[in-house]
């Protein structure tokens, strides 16, 4: 009889055990992961589901609760303007499905992470945090650095002062604003850059420290929003031109008598091209195309009050989204610079 009561007793304190851990876990924040691909999730047997890469990460399970979707395994360069929509679309509706989400973890690529990133800054309507991060290294290798950016990833999303940054990108033990950051290395795991404006935080070991908030406009103050669009041919074409010494104007023509509605210019350092290519600009502008003026430097900006609208400091591919989606939004030309000036 002792026996028995003991063997009752022990399944007891079992479940109830089991019981107060279930509820320890129900209290950790929700972090759902939009999973794409990429190195953070790549071998040399292919990449991984994020359940593979999970179970060899178990510690996120005690950072937070962890919901996936699993939505395509390619690498980024093979990253469409369709897939920026449809990862929009899934990050919206699973915030407005499920609102005890805490944040949204997007793993990306490295080569078009920071575009995809600013995308989502222009057209998400949510004061939550969304993360991107990507690796350097595959899985397989030795000092892989996809690890630590998955768990960093995962960290920034669940902390209680992540909100109302904008879209973000955890990489290499730092946080950055997408619309900031650059990829600037082609291997070394150091090569996330946010040039004159420096990363807005650190993912140390001992807690996540933020340090300023971006004071441009994105996801719940943007007016560039997709509204009705679902489909990438329902936005306009907008290619980049890249001066160099002694270009001609063939192929700023040849982008506009392939569809092109808007150019942005890789110009020389203080923005500019040979003068045969600003010539046909000036032809373009007057035509109704719209003409923003980058450059191919990495820092600074371009003035404003010059002959074409200035880019500011956004790099080349993403003044390309900028006005990709300012024209979808049927902002008017003479209202452009002001777009540039406050995204």
């Amino acid at each position: 009889m002792k026996f028995s009561v003991n063997i009752v007793l022990t399944f007891i304190l079992g479940l109830l055990s089991y019981t107060l851990q279930a509820q320890d876990m129900n209290k950790l924040p929700l972090v759902k992961i939009i999973a794409t691909g990429g190195t953070i999730a790549n071998t040399a047997q292919g990449r991984l589901s994020v359940d593979e890469v999970l179970s060899q990460l178990p510690e996120i399970r005690e950072i937070a609760q962890i919901e996936i979707h699993d939505y395509i395994r390619v690498g980024s360069s093979e990253i469409t303007v369709q897939n920026w929509i449809d990862i929009a679309r899934i990050i919206t509706k699973e915030l407005n499905d499920n609102p005890d989400i805490t944040g949204i973890v997007v793993t990306h690529g490295s080569n078009t992470s920071e575009e995809t990133g600013y995308f989502l800054n222009l057209v998400l309507d949510t004061d939550k945090p969304v993360v991107l991060t990507a690796a350097q290294r595959q899985r397989t290798m030795r000092s892989e650095d996809s690890s630590r950016n998955f768990i960093d990833a995962v960290r920034v999303a669940a902390h209680p002062d992540a909100g109302g940054r904008g879209v973000m990108l955890a990489v290499n033990e730092t946080i950055h604003t997408v619309r900031d950051v650059t990829k600037t290395l082609s291997y070394r795991v150091e090569t996330w850059n946010s040039g004159d404006l420096g990363a807005i935080g650190l993912t140390d070991t001992d807690m996540i420290r933020f340090y300023h908030r971006p004071e441009y406009r994105h996801t719940t103050n943007s007016e560039l929003g997709l509204g009705s669009i679902t489909r990438a041919e329902q936005l306009p074409r907008v290619d980049i031109f890249y001066a160099y010494a002694d270009a001609g104007p063939e192929l700023v023509q040849a982008a506009v008598d392939a569809g092109a509605k808007g150019l942005v210019i890789a110009g020389f350092p203080t923005g500019g091209t040979p003068p045969i290519v600003t010539e046909r600009l000036r032809k373009l502008e007057n035509e109704g195309i719209a003409i923003v003026m980058g450059h191919r430097g990495g820092r600074g900006r371009i003035q404003t009050n010059r002959e074409f609208i200035s880019a500011d400091n956004l790099s080349p591919q993403k003044a390309r989204i900028l006005l990709m989606m300012a024209l979808a939004n049927k902002v008017p030309l003479d209202r452009i610079e002001e777009v540039f000036s406050t995204y």
